[in-house]
């Protein structure tokens, strides 16, 4: 540890990271008020609004100061086999991410940061959804060459020498764009939007009917819930670009808070393709993936290929982790695989699963190939999952009462965490059984002729 240098965040770090705290305080207010508008409103006319304001702005003061005095106990450096990070004012914490372990390096910009001209470096390593370490703020321009100068020294580049001063920036192609008006269209046509607008026209009839507008304050938090999720949706897919480089997939996206990730395509453990109904007339698709080092909790920022795109985009960001699907005709596959039903290229459910899946039945169903399982599902949501052979961590054979009476079983592949779980649900239970040995035999031996988990080597060395 002695010959390492030690670095100091910029310094309006404090500002940046202390304003959460006016957002909480606030947050807090308005729910509690929320709840009870009379006694807040008594409340208020008691004691007047300059203690409230006094109140809030000492709470948001204290958060400056720990905030400013966490930024004096915190600091990173660059050793020669990993980054290290010290932080903490209570409790000292001491964080290490090997570069033999780096999974990917983003560089995300929340608002304030971003109009500060400052960067975060988001550090994902192997070792779980909690691994990742995280450098705020650096100024944009230092963070970018230091995300170049991990990327090179993970891959294994020297650089450093009179021949080659500084580490290279890989260069990108962009293959996929996805406009702002497509991403808004797509957003109102969600789920989530969906709910929220049929809650808004509840409580416009319920109000309408009892004539008591307070119906509307006790379902505020359901009605800002969905409608959150869908602002927050818009709000991180907008401006969404992907483009190719020998580092991997790089991805851009973000409008209040942007965000540069790279995805390395050998870290891919499942893609899953889904279509809405209100999409259906519309041709769209969404692709998602599960990438080793990211959590559940960044499957909505960090694991979406596309947001939404056409058959041929969405079948373009397949390739772009799975070139080869190791099929005669992987098209012909996919197209069955999309929008088919019933046996063919599919071997599928039974037509006893129809009394416990009477919409899908048809529908659900495995196809093995060379490289993958793909498995399709969803009669109104339709669903297309596929899982690299090597990819696949275990599996689970489940029955139930109802399925063991109708000689059903569900087969689910076991993948890293992210947005995509594989199952095949309600087949034959002969069937079910043998594809779980089959399965197990085919990734035991893909895994066997599998290179170096190490991607960044992997991808230089092309």
């Amino acid at each position: 540890m002695s010959e390492l240098v030690w670095s100091r965040f910029h310094p309006v770090t404090p500002a940046v990271k202390g304003w959460k705290v006016l957002v909480v305080v606030l947050a807090i207010a308005v729910q509690q008020g929320a709840e009870n508008v009379t006694a807040a409103r008594d409340a208020v006319d008691a004691v007047g609004w300059w203690p409230v304001v006094g109140a809030i702005a000492g709470v948001v003061l204290i958060g400056f100061l720990y905030s400013l005095v966490a930024w004096r106990m915190a600091r990173f450096a660059v050793g020669p086999d990993a980054v290290h990070l010290q932080q903490g004012v209570l409790f000292r914490q001491q964080r290490t991410a090997r570069l033999d372990r780096i999974q990917a390096i983003d560089v995300v910009q929340p608002l304030l940061a971003r109009l500060l001209g400052l960067a975060e470096l988001k550090i994902e390593v192997a070792g779980g959804s909690d691994s990742a370490v995280k450098l705020s703020f650096l100024r944009e321009a230092d963070a970018q060459v230091l995300r170049n100068e991990l990327l090179a020294r993970a891959a294994g580049v020297e650089f450093g020498t009179p021949e080659v001063p500084h580490a290279p920036v890989a260069p990108e192609r962009e293959v996929l764009a996805v406009e702002a008006s497509r991403i808004l269209v797509s957003t109102l046509l969600s789920s989530a939007a969906i709910i929220g607008l049929i809650g808004i026209v509840g409580v416009a009839v319920a109000i309408a009917v009892t004539g008591e507008p307070s119906i509307a304050i006790t379902l505020l938090p359901f009605l800002l819930g969905t409608a959150g999720y869908a602002v927050q949706r818009f709000n991180s897919e907008f401006g969404f670009r992907a483009a190719v480089s020998p580092d991997g997939i790089r991805l851009r996206h973000g409008f209040t808070s942007a965000r540069a990730q790279t995805v390395p395509p050998g870290r891919v453990q499942a893609v899953r393709i889904t279509q809405p109904l209100l999409w259906r007339s519309r041709g769209w698709w969404r692709v998602q993936v599960n990438v080793a080092g990211y959590g559940v909790s960044d499957a909505q920022t960090e694991s979406v290929l596309l947001p939404v795109g056409d058959r041929d985009e969405a079948l373009l960001a397949l390739w772009l982790v799975l070139p080869d699907l190791g099929a005669e005709d992987p098209v012909a596959l996919l197209d069955d695989a999309l929008t088919g039903t019933g046996p063919g290229r599919f071997v599928t459910s039974p037509q006893s699963a129809r009394w416990l899946d009477p919409l899908s039945w048809r529908r659900n169903g495995y196809a093995l190939t060379g490289r993958g399982l793909v498995l399709r599902s969803g009669r109104f949501v339709r669903q297309v999952d596929v899982v690299p052979h090597e990819r696949t961590q275990s599996l689970g054979l489940t029955q139930g009462p109802i399925q063991r009476r109708l000689g059903l079983a569900s087969v689910a592949l076991h993948s890293t965490p992210g947005p995509v779980s594989p199952t095949v649900p309600h087949l034959a239970a002969d069937v079910a059984a043998h594809l779980l040995a089959t399965q197990a035999e085919r990734a035991r031996e893909a895994r066997a002729s599998a290179g170096p988990e190490r991607w960044m080597e992997h991808m230089h060395a092309r």
